[in-house]
This record gives C-alpha cells, structure tokens and sequence, in this order.
C-alpha cells in the first residue's frame, strides 16, 4: 500500500519533516518513490512553514494513495489557503 507521510529530517530539536510518497512498509526515513513536499513546523519571520505540489499530491490520492492524519491536515490546510 502507497502512502503520503512525513519524513524526518533537521537537526535535534530543530525538526523539519520532508512529506513524501513511500510504500507503507517501508521505515519512516527510509527510501520513498517521490518528494512532495515540505513541512517546517518551527518557521519563522518569512520562511516558508508548508510547501506542497498539490498536482502531484493530487495524482497520488487519486492513484489509491493514503495520507496520513498530519499530513492530511496540511492538504486540507494548504488547499484552503489556495481557495
């Protein structure tokens, strides 16, 4: 089973999680077919806390794909911004 999650990377106590397309076995930091996105949840000032290509996030759900909880909540979020 296909599946959109997060991906850890960043420093300790600095996290940034890169949101990619994997198999559902697969280890969370482990290979993955294709990155997505990008979730920076201690942004500040200017930078950028949430970015995702929605198309290709699009073509995945449409594909059989599941996302996970905090990733579908940063679709949901994300496509509001756009409407």
């Amino acid at each position: 089973m296909v599946t959109i999650r997060m991906a850890r990377k960043g420093a300790k106590r600095r996290p940034f999680y890169n949101i990619v397309v994997t198999e559902h076995a697969n280890p969370r930091d482990g290979s993955f077919i294709e990155r997505v996105g990008f979730y920076n949840p201690v942004a500040t000032g200017n930078e950028e806390a949430v970015r995702l290509d929605m198309d290709r996030v699009q073509h995945w759900l449409d594909n059989g794909a599941k996302a996970s909880e905090s990733v579908d909540r940063l679709i949901r979020k994300q496509a509001k911004a756009a409407s």
